[in-house]
């Protein structure tokens, strides 16, 4: 694919992504609120994903949008409602303007994140049980994705991503874990697997202490985790201790975002 928009590329999992996504003939086309630096290959734009017209000039000519940018943890319903979800229609409705054929929608484990334990390993495609309203928003944008797949036939892929990062920040993460090689394994799968229609996967990396989520559809697209947490566990386990698994937070699967201090306040 020679041109890939990335929303949200000055963001964590953007930066990790852009290297990891370089590739010879492939321009990386790279939105974001904050002003960038184009390294090789890579073109650079300072818009919000709100607005539809500098998204859709955006998207002229590119083949897929890696759509990342957003609020990236929970807020007052205002900000998630403008960018997470109106955000999220505008990437979408600019790529079918343009003829982007394909959409990799980052989601993630919290618009599932009240499935209990019980229920691990969680399938692909379960049903939206989100923790909180940013958990909303993710479900939200699959909807979305899937509208537009089965009006407009784009290829959509929604990712829910559980722990992204350089390293695993607390001993829970032992178990949720993507790492930053196999976040760029999995988009690059999602870009240049073949005709994938709708999917709805998940992105953690192969964890000896994970088994949380299925894999199953993920690895249907040619995605195949390499990276382990448990090279940190000794370290984490001394810091944190091993999980209970009778915390509140161990109880499902958005952990604290599932926990009362996230509760939206009654007004006075």
């Amino acid at each position: 694919m020679p041109i890939i928009v990335i929303t949200g590329a000055a963001g964590r999992i953007g930066s990790m992504l852009r290297p990891r996504l370089a590739a010879p003939g492939r321009t990386l086309r790279l939105l974001d609120t904050v002003p960038l630096t184009a390294g090789p290959g890579e073109e650079t734009v300072t818009a919000s994903v709100t607005d539809l017209d500098a998204l859709t000039a955006v998207c002229q000519g590119a083949d897929a949008v890696i759509h990342l940018g957003g609020i990236a943890g929970e807020a007052p319903w205002p900000g998630i409602l403008e960018v997470n979800i109106n955000g999220t229609y505008a990437v979408f409705e600019a790529a079918r303007r343009v003829g982007a054929g394909r959409v990799v929608f980052a989601s993630s484990n919290h618009a599932v994140g009240f499935t209990p334990r019980s229920q691990f390993p969680v399938p692909d495609y379960a049903f939206p049980a989100p923790d909180t309203y940013y958990g909303v928003s993710k479900a939200a944008g699959e909807a979305i994705g899937a509208l537009y797949h089965y009006r407009y036939g784009l290829d959509v892929v929604c990712i829910r991503i559980l722990s992204c990062m350089q390293r695993p920040p607390d001993a829970r993460a032992l178990s949720t874990w993507l790492s930053p090689d196999d976040a760029g394994r999995l988009f690059g799968a999602c870009l240049t697997a073949p005709s994938p229609g709708f999917r709805v996967i998940f992105g953690v990396s192969a964890n000896t202490r994970g088994g949380w989520v299925s894999l199953d559809e993920a690895r249907s697209l040619g995605y195949e985790p390499r990276d382990d947490a448990e090279q940190y566990a000794a370290e984490l386990i001394a810091e944190y201790g091993e999980p209970d698994p009778a915390d509140p937070a161990s109880a499902f699967l958005g952990g604290t975002f599932t926990l009362p201090g996230l509760d939206a306040d009654i007004p006075a």
